[in-house]
């Protein structure tokens, strides 16, 4: 059974990616691969947002970590806003402001990398790169959330990147709740039963009061 307490690095945390944990009473080091799932063997990473410069650059908005995740994969798939997904080879990824520039074979200049934009950023599940004591953020998405009580709560909806941490997104019905990913909040997960559970802090829940 994958169970995680929060106080050593495991493979079912909240950690994951390329990412270690912090010490015992700070931040979580955040996923650094994945925080959306497409359907069948591919998964969404990112999305391109516009071509960049006459040399065929993709500007993209990134739903991974860092770069690694790309050049790790080798491959990725665009899927246009309409056409079929095709697969490409990555040249280079490099940070640029708050987002990234993709070069990728096949795509020498503006007007062919104009046909992209918008289209979503897709890679085989097959390429993640994970390390021993971590997970992506896509293993944790739809796990039902529970407080130590015993109290249910909802599932993870999604993840935001914000800050020091990420942050869970619980959802049951219309009620959104936001659970900081820190050691002190999120106290096992268990990714064979689908199951996270967090610490019932003071003021926790409060903060999520409208």
């Amino acid at each position: 059974m994958n169970n995680c307490d929060g106080l050593v690095p495991c493979t079912s945390g909240p950690y994951g990616g390329s990412a270690g944990l912090t010490p015992r009473g700070g931040p979580v080091k955040r996923v650094s691969v994945l925080s959306q799932v497409s359907s069948g063997s591919l998964l969404l990473v990112g999305k391109v947002i516009l071509p960049h410069g006459k040399r065929g650059l993709l500007r993209i908005r990134s739903y991974a970590r860092s770069e690694a995740s790309f050049l790790d994969a080798g491959t990725v798939f665009l899927r246009p806003v309409s056409g079929e997904i095709r697969e490409f080879g990555v040249i280079s990824v490099n940070a640029h402001k708050n987002t990234f520039l993709m070069r990728l074979k096949g795509l020498a200049s503006r007007s062919e990398a104009e046909g992209y934009k918008g289209a979503e950023i897709l890679i085989s599940k097959e390429t993640l790169v994970s390390e021993e004591d971590e997970c992506f953020w896509y293993e944790l998405l739809g796990i039902k959330v529970y407080l130590d009580t015993g109290d249910y709560l909802g599932r993870i909806s999604h993840i935001i990147s914000a800050g020091s941490n990420d942050i869970y997104v619980v959802r049951e019905g219309d009620k959104e709740i936001f659970i900081p990913a820190t050691h002190e909040v999120v106290k096992e997960i268990d990714l064979d039963n689908e199951k996270m559970i967090i610490s019932a802090m003071e003021g926790l829940l409060d903060l999520n009061e409208v």
